[in-house]
């Protein structure tokens, strides 16, 4: 599990420059979003995956790493726009956008290594396919807990499934150095 810890670190290191790059250059725009646009950006990348992987063929330049990349930091966005509570335009300084991402990336490494403690790190034997149709899966999920007044009876809320979305996006990027993918 150790080498799991370095590889997910050096895949959100990654992301979280491509974050910053970004906020850096358009400030904190993705602050108007509600939580159906945030999960409507995911599923607009994760079906794009879903299609290039049937399809076997790609013809925008933006590859299946890249929109991996961008499902983890829209679910970064995603947490980050939940716990800020109502969308607005406000511009949020770099240091604080850099503090929010670090906590959330934080929390949901904590939720992999426990998962991955008690799963055996099964993830490893699971194809690239499978970690896009989770991540449809998890954000139809979330767009029913949203019709449902964000309430739930049983299940997770919307935080545990942005969570998994990015440990999943996450899992298909180390596979995909790992020239398993």
């Amino acid at each position: 599990m150790i080498h799991t810890n370095i590889q997910f670190d050096e895949v959100v290191t990654t992301c979280k420059d491509i974050f910053i790059k970004k906020n850096t250059d358009y400030g904190t725009a993705w602050r108007v979003l509600r939580t159906i646009s945030v999960v409507d950006q995911i599923f607009i990348k994760a079906l794009r995956i879903r299609n290039i992987q049937d399809l076997q063929v790609q013809k925008v330049a933006d590859d299946i790493p890249s929109e991996f990349k961008g499902i983890i930091n829209y679910a970064i966005i995603g947490l980050i726009q939940l716990e800020l509570k109502n969308s607005s335009v406000e511009d949020l300084p770099i240091e604080q956008v850099n503090e929010l991402y670090d906590k959330y990336i934080l929390f949901a490494k904590e939720i992999m290594l426990h998962k991955n403690h008690d799963y055996g790190e099964a993830w490893r034997d699971m194809s690239q396919q499978s970690f896009a149709d989770l991540i449809l899966m998890k954000l139809l999920r979330i767009k029913q807990i949203i019709s449902n007044n964000n309430k739930t009876l049983i299940s997770e809320g919307i935080d545990a499934n942005y969570v998994d979305i990015i440990n999943y996006a996450i899992f298909a990027l180390i596979l995909i150095v790992e020239g398993k993918q």
